[in-house]
């Protein structure tokens, strides 16, 4: 709707995690450090948490794109299954075929026998979780189980967890600790500062084609901030509503006021009234309040 009036090639501000518009931010990147580093050891578990629309999922796609031929990733993007069905996918994953109705022992033989056949040929395994809040405890203690699986110099699988920070509540539960022992590297996910929320903003747009002057006024980059609380996922939300409401209005750059409209529009943004109505509120408070006790005092 608005690619032709702004000259873009394509919408800057879409919610599918795209790892061409993977913005360079530091908690990002150190995200990504802390996860290569960890792999490189190849010890146990490793954990990302962060708030919903942080980012974890586009970081997964990046880790996976960042790589190499020599490590072997098995993805799962939904790990709501039962102990059985996370081994099926395990298995899937790394290419075995097998009977549906095949047994728990049997099947785990053959992904031991097949993580060992990679170890065999210097492949690494690593095994990736996405949404890991919503892992089943009984599965979680199946992940647990799989990470047994070693030579006597490395671990034959690892297994990266990311996850909302409610996985972190349940793994400090004591049924867990045999668990939480064995993550050796951890990393929180944070919102982007109101600085690099600007730089957020520019780089999507350069990502999409732009090359005209400033888009994004300094004051509606303050309100985005305010509005977003530096949330990735909000960011994309507002700013894609805002384009199309200085679009509709034929305005050349985006002000503050498209950005209280489009925020106005999406759930989960933090609002604030207008000085005059917060003011307004109060005072109309305050005389609610004094009304009531003149007529608690004189009986009316």
């Amino acid at each position: 709707m608005y690619l032709q009036h702004y000259s873009l090639r394509e919408p800057p501000f879409t919610l599918t995690p795209d790892t061409d518009f993977f913005f360079n931010y530091n908690s990002h990147q150190q995200a990504l450090n802390v996860l290569l580093v960890a792999l490189q050891g190849g010890e146990g578990f490793i954990k990302v948490t962060g708030e919903v629309g942080t980012g974890k999922t586009l970081i997964c796609r990046q880790l996976l794109n960042l790589l190499d031929e020599n490590t072997i990733t098995a993805y799962i993007p939904n790990p709501c299954l039962n102990p059985t069905a996370l081994r099926m996918a395990l298995a899937e994953e790394l290419g075995l075929e097998f009977a549906r109705n095949i047994g728990q022992h049997r099947l785990m033989k053959l992904i031991t026998e097949r993580l060992l056949e990679l170890h065999r040929n210097d492949k690494q395994v690593v095994l990736l979780l996405d949404e890991a809040q919503a892992i089943a405890d009984d599965s979680l203690e199946a992940l647990r189980l799989l990470t047994n699986l070693e030579t006597e110099k490395r671990k034959l699988l690892q297994v990266v967890l990311f996850g909302q920070p409610e996985l972190d509540v349940r793994l400090a539960q004591r049924k867990f600790r045999q668990l939480k022992q064995r993550i050796v590297f951890s990393y929180q996910l944070h919102p982007l500062t109101r600085r690099a929320l600007g730089e957020y903003v520019r780089h999507r747009l350069q990502v999409a084609g732009y090359r005209g002057p400033t888009l994004f006024t300094a004051r509606a980059i303050r309100q985005l901030h305010c509005s977003s609380r530096g949330i990735p996922r909000l960011v994309n939300l507002i700013c894609h509503k805002s384009l199309m409401a200085a679009y509709g209005s034929g305005c050349e750059e985006i002000r503050r006021a498209h950005i209280r409209r489009a925020a106005c529009d999406t759930e989960d943004v933090l609002q604030h009234k207008p000085r005059w109505l917060a003011i307004a509120t109060g005072l109309a408070g305050l005389i609610a309040l004094t009304s009531a006790g003149l007529l608690y005092t004189y009986g009316l």
